[in-house]
């Protein structure tokens, strides 16, 4: 078969009828839901289209907001031949038959819009594939990634598309597909004479997590459960029946995972206790590996919290070790228990800013020799060529503080600690003071 023969009809291949979501898959752009920052009357990609005008392309967005659907679309609307590719399944010698059965097709004036699904998950090699292609004009590209084309799509591939951001659909946009479907009777549920509370439409809606695919597959499992129950209304019970478990959108190594757990980072930082609780759990619930989560928190306790209540740290640990231990759910707890504390506790990022500069300094500076006087001399060499010699012990100094400098000379009386007047650092820093009039006060004897 060629690649340019036109798809099978899935509405009945095999007996099976195709998925609702599938059947009901908007063919103008009149029927498309969502996305009107892109699509609404005079936005610059519906006018691009509606003029012919649309060049190689990248959509990035959530699953089930209509990239494939838009593909499909711009094909239709711009008499083009449309190839559909998936980076899972689809190889360097496919992609290299793929361009040469569309060179042959330009030369006799037809046109082909290539659409790549997951095109994030094509390495550096197959999307150097493209380029030549894309510049010439041979195909015209579509993209569609889940992932962010800024660290996905090799940078000469990107400079050659239009990246369109594509926007979870709204609750209210999932409920207008849901309820067209019910009321499609060509190829929607129509034919099943099913109604639906609107609190139904809305548990389907909120549930699917802006995925209209998997708003409409609920649906048509609802119906059939209805129907199984000899009911004519689909009921928020049949509804929450049919889900089961919300889906959450994330993607453990994707940008998701990055995005939930800033935001649980942050909200703990700026001591929110109710949107620290909300995103740890957002987390755990979609599947993040807890230990990962548990890691973060550690984290959390020594950049945020730091010495203000050094005890933070003790506490995170004892939550990995309780996740470790009873695994998850039971130790989720554990770590609801760690990341409401470390909310709630004094903040100081005095010791990681400290710490930073530290860092900055052996970057920046030559690496000094450690001063005489602090060095070890177990041998008579050593003890000759002055090592030890001028060392203070403290403990036999008065107040257990030596007036001697302990850095190197180029960076004698460097002070990288400046603790916060939070928590248990008011205490350090009156402490620090203290040190320093000793010191001052044994230089002036």
């Amino acid at each position: 078969m060629s690649l340019f023969e036109p798809i099978p009809d899935l509405k009945s291949k095999g007996g099976v009828s195709a998925p609702l979501a599938e059947r009901m898959r908007p063919r103008i752009l009149d029927e498309f839901v969502g996305q009107q920052h892109l699509l609404g009357p005079g936005k610059p990609l519906r006018v691009q289209i509606e003029r012919d005008e649309t060049s190689s392309m990248i959509f990035w967005g959530p699953p089930g907001v209509g990239k494939t659907t838009l593909a499909k679309i711009i094909a239709e609307t711009t008499h083009a031949t449309f190839i559909q590719f998936s980076a899972v399944l689809s190889g360097i010698k496919e992609i290299k038959q793929v361009m040469a059965d569309a060179e042959k097709a330009a030369q006799f004036g037809s046109r082909t819009i290539l659409f790549i699904d997951e095109i994030h998950r094509f390495n550096k090699a197959q999307q150097d594939a493209f380029l030549p292609y894309v510049e010439h004009g041979t195909i015209r590209l579509i993209g569609a990634t889940t992932e962010n084309p800024s660290f996905e799509i090799i940078s000469a591939l990107l400079s050659r598309c239009r990246v369109y951001t594509l926007s979870a659909l709204t609750e209210d946009e999932i409920v207008t597909l849901l309820t067209r479907a019910l009321n499609d009777s060509a190829r929607g549920l129509g034919n099943l004479q099913v109604a639906a509370e609107d609190a139904a439409l809305r548990t389907l809606a909120s549930y699917s997590s802006g995925d209209a695919r998997n708003a409409l597959n609920a649906l048509e499992i609802s119906a059939k459960l209805a129907a199984a129950h000899n009911q004519a209304t689909i009921t928020p019970e049949i509804a929450a029946e049919a889900l089961q478990q919300r889906t959450l959108l994330y993607d453990k190594q994707g940008e998701e995972h990055y995005n939930l757990i800033s935001a649980l980072h942050k909200s703990v930082r700026n001591s929110d206790v109710d949107a620290s609780l909300y995103w740890l759990a957002r987390m755990l619930q979609a599947g993040e590996d807890p230990m990962y989560v548990a890691r973060r928190v550690v984290r959390m306790a020594v950049e945020d919290v730091g010495l203000a209540a050094p005890e933070a740290l003790n506490l995170t640990l004892s939550a990995r070790d309780a996740i470790h231990f009873l695994g998850s759910p039971e130790g989720d707890l554990a770590l609801a228990q760690a990341v409401a504390y470390l909310a709630l506790a004094p903040k100081s990022n005095a010791l990681y800013t400290g710490y930073n500069e530290v860092l900055a300094d052996i970057e920046n500076t030559r690496a000094e020799p450690v001063p005489l006087h602090l060095r070890n001399a177990p041998t008579g060499l050593m003890k000759s060529l002055g090592y030890g010699k001028g060392y203070q012990y403290a403990h036999d100094e008065e107040d257990r503080v030596a007036d001697m400098e302990c850095l190197p000379e180029s960076l004698k009386e460097r002070r990288y600690y400046h603790p916060t007047a939070e928590g248990r650092e008011k205490l350090l820093a009156q402490r620090m003071e203290e040190i320093r009039r000793i010191k001052e006060a044994k230089r002036t004897k």
